[in-house]
């Protein structure tokens, strides 16, 4: 059943022409930032983009920054609000179910094709990402990218929340970290800087910061991290990712077994979204927001903070798993005893 479904999911031109748009959109932004040479200020902007010009290493997590709030909700929100009303409203689904298929089978494999196509769509567009990043900007001057990304403070200073709540890296810590450093004049020694408390410490000096970071990029902090260990940051950030539109795969996918209409579910799914989103950023309604589906969706960022915060991203992956397990919950026991068929 599951490999019925996922063969249905991936011979449909639509779910090629979705992820190759999403891919696509970070591929535009590259091309501006490479052609122009004018990143948004650290702060402004998606997170990232403040020092992917020093690092295209760093561009896959810039780029999903970019598909995150809009594009790849509403590519989730269509396909999983697609998965059974698309099918209702065609007549197909009641010749399905005259076979010995049980609807539990059924919906999890609905589920499940849901859950392949968040995955392979979140690996597309880092790797597509990636290389269009090291092939414009490069693989990043260890030097540039210690000095040019933000101090961050540590987490009473800029926590992990700020961050999903402002949606920008820059945007929460202390005020931005030092531009790149100027030569130092022949003779002089060079000053050392660096945020005092914050356990991170960087160096103005070329030779030594090349020492220290040679073959790397910089987390949030300023300490710079291999390549091996950048790669399993973005592992990590791609599965919470993963994890954060589920919550949205499984709001579309209960919508999908109210109705017979594909539209229906997906735009009640995007209409609960929107109206989450606008409640985050309330203050009067403080007492919900831990509680909704958004919340947390920027707390992937956290990842890339030298230590990791995972405050958020627990919280995050909890409230995300509540909503999978109640509202699928909620599906089959409406798309068990309802006749969708009819």
């Amino acid at each position: 059943m599951i490999v019925v479904e996922l063969r249905k999911l991936f011979r449909r031109p639509r779910t090629w022409v979705t992820i190759g748009l999403l891919c696509l959109l970070p591929a535009i932004v590259a091309a501006f930032l490479a052609s122009t040479r004018i990143a948004p200020p650290p702060g402004q902007g998606a997170a990232f983009l403040s020092a992917v010009l020093q690092s295209g290493s760093l561009y896959p997590a810039a780029a999903l920054a970019l598909v995150l709030p809009i594009f790849l909700p509403v590519a989730v929100a269509v396909v999983a609000g697609d998965a059974v009303a698309g099918e209702s409203g065609a007549g197909t689904l009641r010749y399905l179910l005259v076979r010995p298929v049980r609807r539990t089978a059924l919906l999890g494999a609905k589920l499940v094709s849901v859950i392949v196509f968040v995955v392979v769509t979140v690996a597309a567009v880092a790797g597509s990402s990636y290389v269009v990043g090291v092939a414009l900007f490069g693989a990043g001057d260890p030097v540039a990218v210690v000095n040019a990304i933000p101090q961050i403070s540590g987490p009473g200073g800029g926590g992990s929340g700020d961050a999903g709540s402002s949606g920008s890296a820059g945007s929460s810590g202390t005020a931005n970290g030092p531009a790149a450093a100027a030569p130092a004049a022949p003779g002089a020694s060079p000053p050392a800087s660096g945020t005092p408390g914050t356990g991170s410490t960087t160096t103005s000096d070329p030779t030594e910061a090349r020492d220290r970071a040679q073959d790397s990029v910089s987390s949030l902090s300023g300490a710079p991290l291999s390549p091996g260990d950048l790669a399993l940051r973005l592992l990590g950030a791609m599965g919470y990712i993963t994890i954060s539109m589920l919550g949205v795969g499984a709001i579309a996918l209960f919508l999908s077994t109210v109705t017979a209409s594909s539209l229906g579910a997906t735009l009640g799914a995007l209409a609960a979204l929107i109206t989450s989103q606008v409640l985050v950023t309330l203050d009067a309604a403080a007492s919900v927001t831990p509680y909704l589906p958004t919340r947390y969706w920027l707390a992937w960022i956290d990842f890339f903070r030298d230590p990791i915060f995972l405050r958020d991203i627990r919280a995050g992956v909890l409230v995300q798993l509540a909503y999978v397990v109640v509202l699928m919950a909620a599906a089959w026991a409406n798309f068990t005893t309802k006749d969708v068929g009819a």
